[in-house]
Formats: C-alpha cells, sequence, structure tokens
C-alpha cells in the first residue's frame, strides 16, 4: 500500500514527537483530551468511549500499555493484540489525533509531560482515583470518569473465544 495511503500512522508518535504535536496544538489553542490503556481486543464499547473522549475537547491523545506492562497488568496471556496491531487500530479511528505507547505500569511520567486539559477514564474509576488527576487539576484542568457500553468488554470476549 502507498504511504500516503497510510498518513494514519503518522498519528502514532514517540514521547519527544507527541510533545510537540501537544505544545503545538496547545499554542494554537486548542484542547487536549488524554486516556490510556490496553485497547487490546477493540469493541463498540471502546469505540463508543473513545468518541466521547474525543466530543470533550479538541484533540484526543490515546496512551497504549506496551506487551510488557499489559501482561503485568493482566497476566502472562495478554495482551491478545500485539503493540502493533493495537496502535495501528486506534490511529486508524478518525476521532483518535494521537496514540503514544508507554512502558510503565501507568501514565503518570506520560500525563506530566503532556499535561492535557482533560483527563478521561472509564466508569470504574471515581475522578479522584484516576491517576495523573492531581497533576491535570493543579495545572487547572479537568478529570472525567465516562460510563461504559453495557455488556462489552474485552475479557468477555476472551471468555466467550475461550468457551467456544
Amino acid at each position: 500500500m502507498e504511504a500516503d495511503k497510510l498518513f494514519f500512522l503518522q498519528k502514532i508518535q514517540d514521547w519527544a514527537t507527541a510533545h510537540e504535536s501537544v505544545s503545538q496544538w496547545k499554542s494554537v489553542g486548542n484542547e487536549i483530551v488524554f486516556t490510556n490503556g490496553c485497547f487490546d481486543i477493540l469493541h463498540y464499547g471502546h469505540f463508543q468511549y473513545l468518541a466521547q473522549a474525543r466530543s470533550l475537547g479538541d484533540k484526543l491523545v490515546v496512551a497504549v500499555n506496551s506487551d510488557a506492562s499489559v501482561q503485568r497488568l493482566k497476566g502472562s496471556h495478554r495482551p491478545i493484540h500485539d503493540l502493533r496491531t493495537r496502535l495501528t487500530a486506534l490511529a486508524a479511528l478518525v476521532f483518535v489525533d494521537l496514540v503514544i505507547v508507554f512502558e510503565q505500569d501507568t501514565p503518570q511520567e506520560l500525563i506530566e509531560m503532556l499535561l492535557p486539559d482533560i483527563l478521561v477514564k472509564g466508569g470504574d474509576y471515581a475522578p479522584n482515583q484516576i491517576v495523573g488527576a492531581n497533576i491535570v487539576i493543579n495545572n487547572g484542568g479537568g478529570v472525567r470518569a465516562l460510563a461504559f457500553a453495557e455488556g462489552y468488554s474485552t475479557t468477555a470476549i476472551e471468555q466467550k473465544i475461550k468457551n467456544e
């Protein structure tokens, strides 16, 4: 496939490039929304969540756990999809503006570096339990916990596959 047809891969950035992108977006007044996760098997719940997150600002940054980080958090059987697949799937989404990997168990350092305007996680977190919330709030930003789409989870999909 021609490189220009894969333009969305430019959304996958290293930390230094992401810092430059976010700084440039902020300099022209864009509100930066940040979320993170494993995003192992993308499903309807992810799409709804990410679209809703993007609607809260002008640019959506999605931080993705590395394969090693996912294994530490979820167990040796995960991730199901490798990092390249997870990054490419997220970058292909029209409502995602930037995708970045973090090796740590939490995105704390990345949040400190990017200083997003709005920090978003799923509804299983209270805003005060979200990693990086204090950083964003102390920088004048906001923190939101978005509701899950009922009946959709990577764990449920994994169980369904195992049972068939």
